[in-house]
Protein backbone atom coordinates (compact mmCIF):
# COMPACT_ATOMS: atom_id res chain seq x y z
CA UNK A 1 0.00 0.00 0.00
CA UNK A 2 1.30 3.43 -0.93
CA UNK A 3 1.96 5.83 1.91
CA UNK A 4 0.75 9.42 1.77
CA UNK A 5 3.08 12.30 1.07
CA UNK A 6 3.10 14.41 4.23
CA UNK A 7 3.37 18.12 3.50
CA UNK A 8 3.98 21.00 5.87
CA UNK A 9 2.62 24.17 4.28
CA UNK A 10 1.60 27.74 4.97
CA UNK A 11 2.81 31.23 4.22
CA UNK A 12 6.54 31.91 4.43
CA UNK A 13 7.50 32.65 8.07
CA UNK A 14 4.36 30.93 9.43
CA UNK A 15 6.13 28.24 11.46
CA UNK A 16 6.67 25.61 8.78
CA UNK A 17 10.29 25.02 9.78
CA UNK A 18 9.27 24.58 13.42
CA UNK A 19 6.72 21.98 12.33
CA UNK A 20 9.29 20.18 10.17
CA UNK A 21 11.59 20.07 13.20
CA UNK A 22 8.77 18.67 15.35
CA UNK A 23 7.95 15.93 12.83
CA UNK A 24 11.60 14.96 12.48
CA UNK A 25 11.93 14.83 16.28
CA UNK A 26 8.79 12.67 16.32
CA UNK A 27 10.48 10.11 14.09
CA UNK A 28 9.28 10.86 10.57
CA UNK A 29 11.78 10.87 7.69
CA UNK A 30 11.99 14.29 6.08
CA UNK A 31 12.80 15.16 2.51
CA UNK A 32 15.40 17.92 2.48
CA UNK A 33 18.54 18.70 0.55
CA UNK A 34 20.15 20.93 3.21
CA UNK A 35 21.13 23.49 0.56
CA UNK A 36 19.68 26.32 2.65
CA UNK A 37 21.40 26.05 6.00
CA UNK A 38 20.42 27.27 9.44
CA UNK A 39 20.93 30.96 10.19
CA UNK A 40 19.78 33.60 12.67
CA UNK A 41 16.26 33.61 11.19
CA UNK A 42 15.88 29.80 11.40
CA UNK A 43 18.51 28.54 13.86
CA UNK A 44 17.22 24.95 13.63
CA UNK A 45 17.26 24.97 9.83
CA UNK A 46 14.88 25.55 6.93
CA UNK A 47 14.17 21.92 5.95
CA UNK A 48 13.77 22.84 2.29
CA UNK A 49 13.93 20.62 -0.78
CA UNK A 50 14.73 22.65 -3.91
CA UNK A 51 12.85 20.32 -6.28
CA UNK A 52 9.59 21.34 -4.59
CA UNK A 53 9.86 24.73 -6.30
CA UNK A 54 9.75 22.99 -9.71
CA UNK A 55 6.63 20.90 -8.99
CA UNK A 56 4.64 22.47 -11.83
CA UNK A 57 7.24 21.38 -14.40
CA UNK A 58 8.56 18.22 -12.74
CA UNK A 59 6.59 16.39 -10.02
CA UNK A 60 8.53 13.11 -10.40
CA UNK A 61 10.19 13.56 -7.00
CA UNK A 62 6.81 12.85 -5.35
CA UNK A 63 7.22 9.13 -6.04
CA UNK A 64 10.11 9.08 -3.56
CA UNK A 65 8.33 11.41 -1.12
CA UNK A 66 5.68 8.89 -0.10
CA UNK A 67 5.97 8.25 3.63
CA UNK A 68 8.21 11.31 4.01
CA UNK A 69 7.59 14.88 5.10
CA UNK A 70 8.31 17.74 2.73
CA UNK A 71 7.87 21.49 3.15
CA UNK A 72 5.96 23.42 0.48
CA UNK A 73 4.76 27.01 0.51
CA UNK A 74 1.02 27.38 0.11
CA UNK A 75 1.25 28.96 -3.35
CA UNK A 76 2.59 25.68 -4.78
CA UNK A 77 -0.08 23.35 -3.40
CA UNK A 78 -2.33 23.82 -6.43
CA UNK A 79 0.30 22.01 -8.54
CA UNK A 80 0.08 18.76 -6.57
CA UNK A 81 -0.82 15.95 -8.98
CA UNK A 82 -4.06 14.15 -8.15
CA UNK A 83 -2.53 10.67 -8.36
CA UNK A 84 -1.06 10.76 -4.83
CA UNK A 85 -2.64 10.92 -1.38
CA UNK A 86 -1.47 13.86 0.72
CA UNK A 87 -1.71 14.69 4.40
CA UNK A 88 -1.08 18.41 4.81
CA UNK A 89 -0.26 20.13 8.07
CA UNK A 90 -1.11 23.72 7.24
CA UNK A 91 0.45 26.33 9.50
CA UNK A 92 -1.59 29.38 10.38
CA UNK A 93 -0.05 32.49 11.88
CA UNK A 94 -1.32 36.02 12.35
CA UNK A 95 -0.54 37.91 9.15
CA UNK A 96 0.92 40.79 11.17
CA UNK A 97 3.44 38.38 12.73
CA UNK A 98 4.30 36.89 9.34
CA UNK A 99 4.98 40.37 7.95
CA UNK A 100 7.03 41.39 10.99
CA UNK A 101 9.09 38.22 10.75
CA UNK A 102 9.67 38.76 7.02
CA UNK A 103 10.69 42.37 7.68
CA UNK A 104 13.23 41.31 10.33
CA UNK A 105 14.68 38.72 7.96
CA UNK A 106 15.05 41.33 5.20
CA UNK A 107 16.69 43.78 7.63
CA UNK A 108 19.24 41.14 8.68
CA UNK A 109 20.02 40.51 5.01
CA UNK A 110 20.30 44.23 4.19
CA UNK A 111 17.47 43.93 1.67
CA UNK A 112 14.74 46.55 1.08
CA UNK A 113 11.72 46.25 3.36
CA UNK A 114 9.42 48.81 1.78
CA UNK A 115 8.66 47.32 -1.65
CA UNK A 116 4.97 46.68 -0.77
CA UNK A 117 3.02 48.37 2.03
CA UNK A 118 2.15 46.06 4.94
CA UNK A 119 -1.59 46.66 4.66
CA UNK A 120 -1.56 45.78 0.96
CA UNK A 121 0.57 42.69 1.58
CA UNK A 122 -1.67 41.61 4.47
CA UNK A 123 -4.71 41.89 2.19
CA UNK A 124 -2.96 39.85 -0.54
CA UNK A 125 -2.00 37.16 1.97
CA UNK A 126 -5.51 36.94 3.41
CA UNK A 127 -7.07 36.56 -0.05
CA UNK A 128 -4.46 33.97 -1.00
CA UNK A 129 -5.17 31.93 2.13
CA UNK A 130 -8.93 32.01 1.47
CA UNK A 131 -8.34 30.73 -2.07
CA UNK A 132 -5.95 27.99 -0.95
CA UNK A 133 -8.25 26.79 1.83
CA UNK A 134 -11.25 26.74 -0.53
CA UNK A 135 -9.22 24.73 -3.07
CA UNK A 136 -7.98 22.28 -0.43
CA UNK A 137 -11.53 21.64 0.78
CA UNK A 138 -12.44 20.38 -2.71
CA UNK A 139 -9.55 17.90 -3.10
CA UNK A 140 -10.62 14.30 -2.41
CA UNK A 141 -7.00 13.07 -2.21
CA UNK A 142 -5.92 15.63 0.40
CA UNK A 143 -6.47 15.55 4.16
CA UNK A 144 -5.64 18.78 5.98
CA UNK A 145 -4.94 19.60 9.60
CA UNK A 146 -4.82 23.34 10.31
CA UNK A 147 -2.39 24.24 13.08
CA UNK A 148 -1.94 27.70 14.61
CA UNK A 149 1.65 28.69 15.29
CA UNK A 150 1.21 30.60 18.56
CA UNK A 151 -0.99 27.82 19.97
CA UNK A 152 1.68 25.21 19.25
CA UNK A 153 4.30 27.34 20.98
CA UNK A 154 1.99 27.87 23.98
CA UNK A 155 1.00 24.20 24.30
CA UNK A 156 3.28 21.96 22.22
CA UNK A 157 2.22 18.70 23.87
CA UNK A 158 -1.48 19.12 23.06
CA UNK A 159 -0.72 19.94 19.43
CA UNK A 160 1.83 17.14 19.11
CA UNK A 161 -0.92 14.74 20.19
CA UNK A 162 -3.34 16.16 17.58
CA UNK A 163 -0.72 15.89 14.85
CA UNK A 164 0.13 12.36 15.93
CA UNK A 165 -3.55 11.36 15.70
CA UNK A 166 -3.83 12.99 12.25
CA UNK A 167 -0.83 11.01 11.00
CA UNK A 168 -1.92 7.65 12.40
CA UNK A 169 -0.38 7.56 15.90
CA UNK A 170 3.15 6.80 14.71
CA UNK A 171 5.07 9.66 16.35
CA UNK A 172 7.06 10.22 19.53
CA UNK A 173 4.84 12.92 21.03
CA UNK A 174 7.25 13.70 23.90
CA UNK A 175 10.13 14.34 21.50
CA UNK A 176 7.90 16.49 19.31
CA UNK A 177 6.78 18.65 22.22
CA UNK A 178 10.34 18.95 23.57
CA UNK A 179 11.60 20.23 20.20
CA UNK A 180 9.51 23.42 20.36
CA UNK A 181 11.67 26.37 21.42
CA UNK A 182 9.50 29.17 22.82
CA UNK A 183 12.46 31.57 22.59
CA UNK A 184 12.15 31.46 18.78
CA UNK A 185 8.70 33.09 18.90
CA UNK A 186 10.19 36.54 18.38
CA UNK A 187 7.59 38.41 16.33
CA UNK A 188 4.35 38.66 18.25
CA UNK A 189 1.26 40.63 17.26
Amino acid sequence: MEKPVIIVSGLPRSGTSMMMNMLQAGGLPILTDNIRTADEDNPKGYYEFEQVKQIEQDPTWLEHAQGHVVKMISALLKHLPADYHYKIIFMRRKVEEVLASQRQMLIRRNEPTDTVADDKMADLYRRHLQQVEAWLAKQPNIDVLYVTYHQVVANPREHAEQINAFLGCILDVDAMAASVDQMLYRQRA
